[in-house]
């Protein structure tokens, strides 16, 4: 059994790794969506471009939330906020932005993985939301609805 001290350190250790993972990632987007990708961009058809420009805020979205959250559980970890206040839903990662699959065919090949690493990201994070609620004993408004719907069947 992991004693509380380890399993805060782990935790620590993971709120650290993928906060620079996030912040990495956001200046990537920025670097390519911001100055490289540009070029690309200009090169599309219209309606691509402007497709594009859409994913481009998305990736900055689910990306700023996700930094959000760590810095929420950093400020947890230094003893500035406690833990049942990152509970407070307006401090929870929430639900990112989906993309349409269709579109992304057509976005250059950096556009595309920076969509994916950034979703990716967002339901990594949103793993370790979601047990954050489970630890505290709340059960999701979804959870319980599947929950009702298994049992019913």
């Amino acid at each position: 059994m992991i004693s509380g001290r380890s399993e805060s350190r782990i935790h620590r250790r993971l709120i650290d790794a993928l906060y620079t993972e996030a912040m990495v990632l956001a200046d990537e987007a920025r670097a390519y969506f911001d100055e490289a990708g540009r070029a690309e961009r200009d090169a599309l058809d219209p309606l691509i471009r402007v497709g594009f420009s859409c994913e481009s805020l998305k990736v900055t979205t689910r990306l700023m939330h996700v930094i959000a959250w760590l810095l929420t559980q950093r400020a947890v970890d230094a003893g500035e906020l406690k833990p049942r206040e990152a509970l407070d839903p307006t401090r929870r990662l929430g639900t990112a932005p989906s993309f349409d699959a269709d579109l992304l065919d057509a976005l250059p090949p950096r556009a595309r993985a920076l969509v994916a690493s950034s979703a990716d990201l967002h339901r990594r994070v949103g793993l370790l939301d979601g047990a954050q609620g489970v630890a505290a004993g709340i059960v999701s408004p979804v959870h319980g609805l599947h929950d009702r719907i298994a049992q019913a069947f």
